[in-house]
């Protein structure tokens, strides 16, 4: 199939499945840079959320060096990871390009991308940087991840360099990690005196968020996550201090942010601003303030995220932003101002054992979330967030019938098909704008927007996981899919019409999409196509309510599916069985599929339908 369509990708991408970072593609020419150039210093946590922080409005968090460095610096109201896990967001982070469009938004799946994809080290250390990774690397892409750095351990830093050579380092700080709520975890935390035997806050008096049940393991673990975040808090000073110690505080620019968001339920992994709204400050001396548009002490109102890092690095450092890179630079001497119409583009596939796949874009006022995979559960069905006691209390009210209303929907299936919020009235998510007629030209707008902006970056998630090698051939998947002759304009609009019923295939008229659906999945050659329409037909199953000759149809569409030579199309099929009542039937496609040699992530979805 691959040979049939992409005739005319270039022989040369073939390269790229031995992908290492400090060679990686066509590195760009040498530049001649001025040698007097600002040293960068990233400081990074992991899995918190920008409403942790007392900078950022939290009045019971004590966070005294973070909210100096903001008082100082620039605070950035609006910065975004882009996606809500570590290994996605990097590998956006590590290219300036978005994780769905270079096809690594699956978490951990080590995908090969375009060799021209140079990463930011890589063009850091052209431009004469000495760059420093201590030490988390986890870039989710094929490859040696420490190859692109000058040194990258646990004790990598900026005293490597040549006497007199600008540096760019990082300093990853881990302890605020879900981990630290696993109750091992805890106690080790409070034997080793990082944080306090007893927490600061009393969990009677923790203000909670309405995006969580009031479960006493709730309570308790935000309590110790305030102590850990002020722990946190001393780390990243330790790391101003060494910096100051050495000299170096007037001639480097400071950022420090979140890998993502988190770590309490429904923070990490999620779409909403809990999972993917991350604090950025930036702090910036005198000597290098002629390289940002902002006064000390701003708070920047601008849209950023994780896309935009690279661009900016390199514009701070004087370099050209490379043509393939999708974000903008916010600072430095090739700045670009923020298009009127900007939005952050968010996005979900599969994380871990949590398989789906979801997309989301805001505007900083208003937030639009699109689930393709409504079948799949969008509570973390996984062991190992389940280690978390306020998680794992969640999972038991839920079973024993005590969740209501919102707290309630997080773990039921199916998913809705899409959710608006407001988040300025609603800045956590909880109520869902999407069905009042009020808004729906809002929604249509930010509908109609995702679908341009997946269309623009050419989201690689129209090919499931499990089809990205046949799919992709001898090339990387991210080229497979900007070949012309591949249908990604087709299939898109069949993914939004199977997930909404919005987006017309081949006419305006919605009430015509479930039966060329019917007729997709019953008679095209094309597996992908095939798959969206059985998709599409089962978000439909789950929805809504069918005449009996169209369940029937549409049953016999599901029961032809179980013989696709396509695995995730099967599944599916079965999914859909299922959905319309045959849950025998579906119980033993799905036991078939496990007698097959299956790729782990395939495994794991079987093994979760069957509730194993």
């Amino acid at each position: 199939m691959r040979s049939a369509m992409h005739p005319l990708l270039p022989s040369f991408v073939i390269a790229v499945t031995a992908f290492a970072c400090v060679s990686l593609g066509a590195r760009v020419e040498s530049q001649t840079l001025p040698a007097d150039r600002p040293n960068i210093l990233w400081i990074t946590s992991e899995d918190n959320a920008a409403h942790w922080l007392g900078c950022y409005g939290n009045v019971q968090a004590r966070t005294p060096r973070l909210d100096e460095l903001a008082r100082g610096g620039l605070r950035f109201r609006h910065a975004y990871s882009n996606a809500p896990v570590c290994a996605v967001a990097r590998s956006t982070l590590l290219t300036g390009v978005h994780a769905p469009s270079q096809g690594t938004q699956h978490m951990r799946s080590r995908c090969a991308i375009p060799e021209r994809f140079v990463p930011y080290p890589t063009l850091l250390r052209d431009a004469g940087y000495w760059c420093s990774n201590r030490s988390k690397t986890d870039f989710n892409i094929r490859g040696d991840d420490r190859a692109c750095w000058d040194a990258c351990s646990g004790k990598a830093s900026w005293r490597g360099r040549r006497e007199g050579q600008p540096f760019f380092s990082i300093v990853n700080l881990t302890l605020s990690h879900e981990s630290s709520l696993f109750p091992a975890r805890v106690e080790k935390a409070r034997e080793t005196g990082r944080i306090p035997k007893r927490t600061r806050l009393s969990p009677a008096d923790v203000v909670l968020p309405p995006y969580v049940p009031d479960l006493p393991e709730v309570r308790n673990d935000f309590a110790i996550y305030h102590d850990v975040m002020t722990a946190l808090d001393t780390a990243v000073g330790q790391v101003l201090d060494q910096l100051e110690r050495d000299g170096l505080a007037g001639d480097t620019i400071v950022f420090y942010f979140s890998d993502h968001g988190g770590p309490t339920p429904r923070g990490k992994r999620y779409l909403e601003d809990t999972g993917v709204r991350v604090p950025l400050l930036v702090s910036v001396p005198e000597r290098w303030r002629k390289l940002v548009p902002f006064e000390p002490g701003s708070v920047v109102d601008e849209l950023v995220s994780f896309v935009d890092f690279a661009p900016t690095l390199l514009s701070l450092v004087g370099s050209k932003v490379p043509a393939h890179m999708q974000g903008r630079a916010f600072l430095g001497k090739h700045r670009t101002a923020q298009a009127r119409d900007a939005v952050v583009f968010l996005y979900a596939d599969r994380f871990d054992a949590l398989p789906g796949m979801r997309r989301a874009i805001t505007d900083g006022r208003t937030k639009y979330v699109a689930c393709f995979t409504q079948h799949l559960p969008g509570a973390p069905y996984s062991p190992y967030p389940l280690q978390m006691p306020s998680w794992s209390a969640m999972a038991r009210a839920f079973v024993a019938g005590e969740l209501e209303g919102y707290h309630r929907s997080l773990w039921s299936t199916p998913q809705a098909a899409e959710r608006l919020y407001d988040l300025e009235s609603d800045p956590f998510e909880v109520h869902d704008l999407a069905s009042d007629p009020a808004h729906r030209a809002r929604l249509d707008a930010m509908r109609k927007r995702l679908h341009d902006v997946m269309s623009e970056l050419r989201d690689t998630s129209l090919v499931p996981e499990e089809l990205f090698e046949s799919i992709a051939g001898d090339v990387t998947l991210c080229d497979a899919v900007r070949d012309p002759a591949f249908p990604h304009a087709e299939l898109l609009d069949l993914a939004f019409a199977a997930t909404t019923r919005i987006v017309p295939l081949s006419t305006s008229n919605a009430s015509e999409v479930l039966p060329r659906m019917t007729s997709i999945a019953s008679e095209t050659k094309d597996p992908l196509r095939r798959y969206w329409a059985l998709q599409g037909l089962l978000n439909s199953s789950l929805h809504e309510r069918m005449n009996p000759s169209s369940a029937e149809t549409i049953r016999k569409c599901f029961e032809s599916g179980l013989g696709d030579d396509a695995l995730p199309n099967r599944v599916v099929a079965a999914y859909g069985l299922d959905a319309l009542g045959s849950h025998a039937a579906a119980r033993v496609a799905f036991e078939r599929e496990l007698e097959r040699p299956l790729p782990e992530a395939a495994k794991l979805r079987v093994q979760q339908a069957l509730g194993r």
